[in-house]
């Protein structure tokens, strides 16, 4: 599931200006107008289970400030801590509860004390001990400065593809990246994805932007100062900074922005081995793809011919020293994590200063955590689930599943705007996807045989996870699709929609309080995980998903009079987000959280659909609380959302998050909805209520 302003801009009432010798009309004496009655539950009533009575701020009007009135007795008392860009009730206090369970089982595999039989334990055990040996670490740079000496011999634009090659090979990604995906217009064929990479920076946009100016300046002086702790000369150091920024500047300048890349029929190139020898010829790829160990490669899609064409002009005309500069940087700055201390501290400096504005690095043993899930994600996963995940969650959430289908599906048939072809291949997309769903963990964990590890130390394990993920993905090609595959690990708090594979996944990790609580009022779990699988199969029908067919292929599959009523709908998004401002003077991107924005809406309404229509078999069911069925379950999708943000986080989600903020996320969504405005009872003109041609409704 792939961050403050009013909802509603009021203009203000001009004054008319009297002429001197003209008395001023006198205006009849009116009553003053009465203020419609607020919302207040009652408090004698007890609070529905899964609702946070202290994270309320009853004093607010829900129909004023609904994200207040959910979350901002929470906001009032909550304070990040010092090692976080933000926090949030739902994401990342879970996550926090997870991680404690991840760092007992790696301490255990560590100290060899894992059950026996543990699949992979020596791998786990080898690979965070030498993580956490913060000592161990200091004693890396040698190895560090012996890998980069012998992946960065250019000398011409044939031994440039050997490097690149070799850094790929290793799991590092300048200049681009290549990956196993499937076709994106026959999803059955595995095929190579050369994709643009290799910029320093968050997004291409930093490279020229002028209000980004600053951290450009930062960025430099933070690569100036890495390569000075290698021992450089001071004027070496600077000039190898500018190098840097040039070659990056000018991948940068042919880089697709992040909106262009949500329309997959911008990334689609399929040209081959043959067509990138001829419209790239300057970048020997034959010498490239033996170096990577993948010489037989030939079904390949490029993301945009023009960027590997310009790829291939700089082969051509770059000096050998930039080059190997830029390879020297890039994986510098990718083995951060392996490397002394003295680098991270310098990492963290420039990224809380420029971009996250965190107040403390992250303690060790949390990145190793982290980062042992991001290389063997599948082998700590099979543990977690074992210690942590109950088969109740998994039945509970399959019965929402399938609820939201025929939330969906009931929906459909009320769109006056749909025609019955284009409504036949819905329903048959729809009914694919829950057919696919994923829950909990995969059906086939990931094998982990061939990763071999040691104690010896962190950077010849990581670089050993990353040679084994990359050779696993290139083994991928020519093969049929492995559909039992999962794209995030079992304990990642996240859920994802694919749509080649029209699959909905929902990890164990995220079927926690307060997305999915054993103890809460149904109400209250349809709310919040409800919302969340809602959102997921409405990802299927947003303006990206729509794209593909039942299959995952890039088709269209609609009408002409549907695809135009849908963008309609979806520019009425758009227009409504484009209207909000993130921080400061930063504004929200109504195109790059399009996708989002129109998951979530159709996500709450689905979700709250379904929720009626399971309270219509349990006609007397939590009706003694304090707040009713619907109002339990807008305040549980509120409150998995209360989150605060750093300033300088709040910047860089603005330009580079497809999500809009989250306080945005529950106030954007719910002024268009009748549920949530007869919920609690909201007036026509209440500032969270849309009217009009301002109200969007997509599905």
């Amino acid at each position: 599931m792939r961050l403050v302003s009013s909802l509603v801009i009021v203009a203000l009432a001009g004054c008319a200006t009297q002429k001197a010798d003209a008395p001023a009309p006198v205006a009849p004496k009116e009553a003053a107008p009465v203020a419609p009655p607020k919302f207040v539950a009652d408090p004698a009533k007890p609070m529905p289970p899964g609702l946070d009575e202290s994270a309320l701020d009853v004093t607010a009007d829900p129909c004023s400030d609904f994200y207040q009135y959910a979350c901002g007795g929470w906001m009032a008392k909550t304070e990040i801590p010092a090692d976080r860009p933000l926090y949030s009730r739902g994401f990342v206090s879970i996550q926090e509860r997870n991680e404690q369970l991840l760092k007992a089982i790696l301490d255990e595999a560590a100290a060899n004390k894992l059950p026996a039989g543990t699949a992979f334990g020596k791998q786990l055990g080898d690979y965070y001990a030498t993580c956490t040996d913060e000592a161990g670490l200091e004693k890396a740079l040698p190895g560090g400065k012996k890998f980069i000496d012998q992946v960065t011999k250019v000398r011409d634009a044939k031994s440039l593809a050997t490097s690149v090659g070799l850094i790929h090979a290793a799991g590092f990604h300048p200049f681009f990246d290549i990956s196993a995906i499937q076709d994106l217009k026959n999803s059955t064929e595995v095929i190579a994805g050369l994709d643009q990479s290799g910029l320093g920076l968050p997004d291409r946009d930093y490279y020229f932007d002028e209000d980004k100016k600053d951290v450009r300046e930062q960025y430099r002086a933070h690569v100036e100062a890495t390569f000075g702790l290698l021992g450089l000369d001071g004027k070496l150091c600077q000039r190898k900074a500018d190098e840097v920024m040039s070659i990056e500047t000018r991948l940068a300048k042919v880089s697709q922005s992040r909106v262009e890349r949500r329309d997959p029929n911008k990334l689609y190139n399929r040209i081959d081995r043959k067509g990138l020898n001829e419209q790239a010829k300057d970048f020997a790829w034959d010498a490239y793809f033996s170096a990577l160990g993948a010489s037989d490669v030939q079904a390949i899609n490029v993301n945009s011919v023009p960027y590997f064409v310009e790829l291939a002009a700089i082969a051509k005309d770059t000096r050998p020293e930039l080059l190997n500069t830029y390879l020297t940087w890039v994986v510098l700055r990718s083995s951060t994590p392996a490397l002394p201390k003295r680098f991270q501290d310098e990492a963290f400096l420039f990224s809380s200063k420029a971009l996250t504005g965190a107040k403390a690095d992250r303690p060790r043993w949390k990145k190793c955590v982290a980062y042992t899930d991001g290389d063997l994600g599948d082998a700590l996963g099979r543990e977690f689930v074992r210690r942590a995940f109950g088969e109740d969650g998994k039945a509970r959430t399959s019965a929402m599943v399938e609820s939201l289908q025929r939330s969906f599906e009931g929906n459909l048939k009320s769109l006056a705007w749909f025609d019955e072809p284009t409504r036949t291949a819905a329903f048959e997309k729809v009914t694919r996807m829950v057919g696919n769903n994923k829950i909990g963990y995969p059906s086939v964990w990931r094998d982990y045989a061939k990763l071999s590890t040691s104690r010896g130390s962190f950077f010849a394990n990581s670089l050993a996870a990353n040679r084994f993920e990359v050779q696993r993905q290139l083994a991928k090609v020519g093969k049929p699709v492995d559909r039992t595959e999962w794209l995030m690990s079992a304990p990642t708090v996240n859920a994802y929609y694919d749509p080649q594979k029209n699959e909905i996944v929902f990890p164990a990790g995220i079927l926690q309080p307060p997305f999915f609580n054993r103890e809460a009022t149904d109400a209250v779990n349809f709310g919040s995980m409800g919302m969340v699988v809602g959102h997921e199969i409405t990802h299927g029908f947003d303006d990206e998903g729509r794209q593909f067919d039942v299959d995952g292929n890039v088709k269209d599959w609609w009408s002409p009079a549907a695809g135009k009523a849908f963008e309609e709908k979806a520019a009425c998004v758009k227009k409504q987000f484009d209207g909000y401002t993130a921080i400061g003077e930063v504004k929200v991107k109504g195109d790059l959280t399009l996708g989002e924005n129109i998951a979530d809406l159709g996500g709450l309404k689905l979700a709250h659909a379904a929720m009626a229509d399971w309270y219509s078999k349990k006609a007397d069911a939590d009706a003694q609380y304090r707040f009713n069925r619907s109002q339990q379950f807008f305040l549980g999708f509120a409150q998995s959302w209360c989150t605060k943000v750093r300033d300088e986080t709040a910047k860089l989600r603005a330009a580079t998050d497809p999500h809009a903020p989250p306080f945005l996320r529950v106030k954007g969504p719910l002024g268009n909805l009748d549920a949530f405005t007869n919920a609690f009872q909201c007036q026509p003109k209440a500032p969270m209520v849309r009217s009009g041609a301002d109200r969007c409704v997509v599905w």
